[in-house]
């Protein structure tokens, strides 16, 4: 909800400097327990509204060693990045609080405002939907986001701009918006009237009530922490577990053809993969030995080192679980690198974490429809991401799991928790069929490959690619 900020009661400047750092340590000791969150405040406004100076003042009344600030000038859209790549390493921790003045809706703005080709009030739209869809992400993974316009009136611009220092007088056409301009300033203010219905919205005529309000808004979203839900709502409907994972086929591929088959499609492969325009996610999960390391050598098998980047994804550090779940995913996804190789991924939210107890019925439930929007930003910026799932029965994983034991170099591919898991077998079945059910799109789709023959399930894979990359 917008404040009503000429309804505001403004504080006692010390008494609001003590309260804010009392909240700030609050949030910084907050870390691990039951309400802990992190702040990102998002600041946009017209310029010489004094968005600097609030925040500079901001920083004399906590302490300044912790409140973060990122400041940088807006950019227009990349076609080939999500709008929240530029900044999703910023995304702060558990405890700690982060200032953006260069945010994603200044992309959008300036976006709007520059571009030969402008946007139609329907593209906007879309991309303000799916702006707040990826803050209430934020939010639902504890990261409070609050987002403050500071307004100012075209007469009150332009005096600012009159009294402004000669040495400065650059200044009017920051950012490639002209500020003499009554036509570029009405533009801007009618499209951000069709976002700012949730922000914070600051007159900024009086300059000291102007601070105090943004201090006052930032002091009540940090004393705002709550207790994260743990109890879903309503019986979880369980999908029905599909015969290609009960019964993997056991078709076996003559070695001969095999080979024939694998030098013809591994040439294929790195050629479609390597003049595709787009960039391309390859993901892989299955349960322990279905192959998902001998599919990836022989995707990669005709490719050069420097075209590809394979993650081998385990169970995530301590600084990344004070972060949404999805952030150490969404900077490993970067525009500039053209094809990305996963070996396991994002599911394993829906899959070891549901399991094993580390999210709780709440997050695992949620995070289908959040892998969704994820998968779904990155295909809308031209990146294809091709998901696996390598299906295997249990008596050939035994059969594997026995064989690695007995050969020095794979010994240490199996674990005691390898075996641990083969308990939790019928576990992982319901929660994959759950999970192909739930995210499997036509922008995203799911191959289930039946890996009983590792030579039968590489031809497959390597069939798959070539018949996605082709398909869109």
């Amino acid at each position: 909800m917008v404040a009503q900020d000429n309804e505001m009661k403004l504080m006692d400047p010390e008494q609001l400097s003590v309260a804010l750092i009392e909240a700030q340590y609050a949030l910084k000791e907050s870390k691990g327990k039951p309400n802990a969150k992190s702040v990102l405040i998002l600041v946009s406004g017209i310029e010489l509204a004094g968005k600097g100076e609030a925040v500079k003042q901001l920083r004399e009344w906590v302490d300044p060693r912790y409140l973060r600030v990122k400041a940088d000038a807006p950019q227009t859209f990349n076609h080939k990045q999500t709008f929240w790549q530029p900044y999703a390493r910023f995304i702060p921790a558990e405890g700690q609080v982060m200032v953006m003045f260069g945010n994603w809706y200044s992309d959008l703005l300036t976006t709007a405002m520059h571009v030969s080709k402008p946007i139609d009030e329907t593209m906007f739209d879309e991309y303000i939907e799916s702006m707040r869809a990826y803050e209430q992400d934020l939010k639902n993974n504890n990261v409070d986001v609050i987002k403050v316009w500071f307004d100012l009136s075209w007469k009150s611009l332009q005096k600012r701009l009159d009294h402004m220092d000669p040495g400065e007088v650059h200044w009017h056409k920051l950012h490639g918006l002209d500020w003499r301009s009554k036509k570029q300033y009405d533009s801007l203010q009618k499209l951000r009237q069709r976002f700012t219905d949730d922000w914070e919205i600051i007159d900024c005529e009086k300059e000291i009530e102007r601070d105090q309000q943004f201090a006052q808004h930032i002091l009540r979203t940090l004393k705002h922490c709550p207790d994260h839900l743990k109890k879903a709502k309503g019986q979880w409907k369980q999908a029905k577990i599909p015969e290609s994972l009960l019964s993997p086929s056991e078709d076996v591929l003559p070695k001969n053809q095999y080979k024939d088959e694998l030098k013809q499609l591994s040439k294929k492969v790195a050629e479609a993969l390597r003049f595709d325009t787009r960039n391309v996610v390859i993901a892989f999960e299955g349960m322990d030995a279905a192959g998902k390391g001998g599919s990836i050598k022989r995707i990669v098998k005709k490719l050069d080192p420097r075209e590809y980047e394979i993650y081998t994804i385990a169970a995530p550090e301590p600084y990344e679980l004070r972060r949404p779940y999805l952030w150490r995913f969404w900077n490993k996804i970067q525009p500039e690198e053209k094809i990305s190789i996963f070996d396991r991924t994002w599911y394993g939210r829906v899959l070891v974490e549901r399991i094993e107890g580390f999210a709780n019925a709440v997050e695992w439930q949620r995070a289908y429809e959040e892998i969704n929007r994820f998968e779904k930003d990155l295909y809308d910026s031209q990146t294809l991401v091709i998901k696996f799932w390598l299906a295997i029965s249990k008596d050939e994983q035994e059969a594997r799991f026995k064989a690695r034991e007995e050969t020095p170099h794979k010994r240490f591919k199996i674990t005691e928790e390898d075996w641990r898991n083969r308990g939790r077998w019928d576990d992982y079945l319901k929660a994959v069929a759950d999970m192909l059910q739930r995210t499997d799109t036509d922008y995203a789709p799911w191959h289930v490959i039946s890996t009983n023959d590792k030579n039968t399930a590489r031809v497959q894979v390597l069939e798959a690619i070539l018949k996605q990359l082709k398909a869109e």
